[in-house]
């Protein structure tokens, strides 16, 4: 199909026409024409490069009662993503070729996203012994990122051996650090917030240790190593020490760690509970540093779908995690650019093209160039509105930004060249490509 977007604001501020056909931009310019054509005004809109979620939960196959591929992808496109990488922790586990192929086939099916399935590390999460990690490579998948995530790969020799194991095809392995020891009945940051509510403490250490102890591996082995949910300020400057002795090391952030403290779990409210835990407003502002100045890589949303059951319960029985596909701009938006922290050149290459890169994700390099792949999104960052219910598209409510007041909206997601998203609501990218 083609689509005109005029009057386009570029993340460098330039505003231009793009004209697309066949999936591809195929003309860069002021005033083009197109007959034909489904025609997108984007003035006063920013036309950001298609949002790649480095860390996503799509829950199938085993826990559709969450959230599936479908729900999981239409959650991404409303958020602006035309791609998120599916973590292993389904049941059966991904982590052999056969269930990565299926991750992958389910997102081809639907078509809102692309789907890259993240293999597991160790078979079945168990951090027993390694699972197929060459297989799932070398699958019609070509699974480039392995993650035991929700759980650390915590014995020292198996991570080693990971690390040499994907250095071999360029794989990288993303690390969930948590010393278990360290944070055995851990509920809540440790410190006075968690003593007052009489919640066990999960230190800061717990995830500093590990990133430690796996940099150093990484440089031993020479290989790729990705640091999940970065959320105290020890861990940054970790990270920040292991990049100048030349580690090859990359971190994410999430958007909850760059705006909430501990001090939202004060009214017990589950929607709170996260792993790794909300933090002290110092850590806050440390990480919102370490985006900045580029020692944290790329801000990934750790979307984690729960039914209701599982969050409307008494804090110690409620499951850990939050929604943050939809919101994930929105909240970018508020701690970094309206902060004058990052211009939207700097949110285009840590929601865009540096995961892309970290994935192995081709078509994410160089997104307004004729003859690249039409990845894009339009936004409104001069709206503002409380976040609802009715932003959410996935099965499952627990965000912990319902009823706050966030700015900005996604008016388009084009995957492909089709529109998934246009007028700010969702559209059936099979019937759009219909026309």
């Amino acid at each position: 199909m083609s689509v005109l977007i005029t009057g386009a604001a570029l993340p460098d501020g330039s505003v231009t026409d793009l004209r697309i056909d066949g999936g591809v931009i195929v003309e860069v310019g002021a005033g083009l024409s197109a007959a034909k054509a489904t025609r997108i005004d984007a003035d006063g809109l920013r036309a950001l490069p298609g949002l790649v979620d480095l860390h996503t939960h799509l829950r199938e196959p085993g826990f559709e009662q969450s959230e599936t591929v479908l729900t999981g992808s239409r959650a991404a496109a409303a958020g602006g993503y035309t791609a998120v990488h599916a973590m292993a922790n389904t049941s059966p586990v991904q982590d052999t070729a056969g269930v990565v192929e299926q991750v992958q086939s389910l997102g081809e099916q639907h078509g809102y996203v692309t789907v890259r399935p993240v293999g597991a590390v160790t078979v079945g999460l168990a951090g027993e012994r390694l699972s197929e990690i060459g297989a799932m490579a070398r699958s019609r998948a070509g699974v480039r990122v392995f993650s035991d995530d929700g759980k650390c790969v915590h014995d020292a020799l198996l991570m080693r051996r990971a690390l040499e194991y994907v250095s071999g095809f360029d794989g990288v392995v993303a690390q969930h650090a948590q010393e278990p020891r360290l944070t055995e009945g851990a509920q809540l940051n440790e410190g006075v917030v968690s003593a007052e509510l009489g919640l066990a403490g999960w230190p800061a250490v717990a995830e500093e240790a590990i990133i430690a102890r796996d940099v150093l591996l990484a440089e031993a082995a020479d290989a790729r190593l990705h640091i999940c949910h970065v959320s105290t300020a020890g861990s940054a400057e970790l990270v920040r020490w292991a990049k100048a002795r030349g580690v090859r090391v990359t971190a994410e952030v999430t958007p909850h760690h760059l705006l909430l403290t501990e001090d939202a779990a004060r009214g017990y409210d589950a929607r709170f509970k996260v792993n790794p835990p909300l933090r002290r407003d110092e850590d806050v502002q440390a990480l919102r540093a370490a985006l900045a100045d580029g020692t944290i890589d790329v801000v990934a949303t750790d979307h984690a779908p729960h039914p209701i059951e599982s969050k409307e319960c008494a804090w110690q029985e409620a499951s850990f995690g939050m929604v943050g596909l939809e919101s994930a701009l929105s909240i970018v938006q508020q701690t970094m650019v309206d902060t004058g922290l990052l211009d939207w050149a700097g949110v285009a290459r840590v929601m865009s093209r540096v995961p892309a890169e970290i994935g192995r994700l081709a078509g994410y390099d160089a997104p307004f160039s004729v003859g690249s792949p039409a990845h894009l999104t339009l936004y409104d960052p001069a709206v503002s509105a409380p976040f609802d219910v009715g932003r959410l598209r996935g099965l499952s409510v627990n965000s912990p930004y319902l009823g706050r007041e966030l700015p900005g909206r996604v008016i388009a997601t084009l995957h492909r060249g089709v529109p998934t998203v246009l007028d700010g609501e969702l559209r059936d990218p099979e019937e759009v490509a219909r026309g």
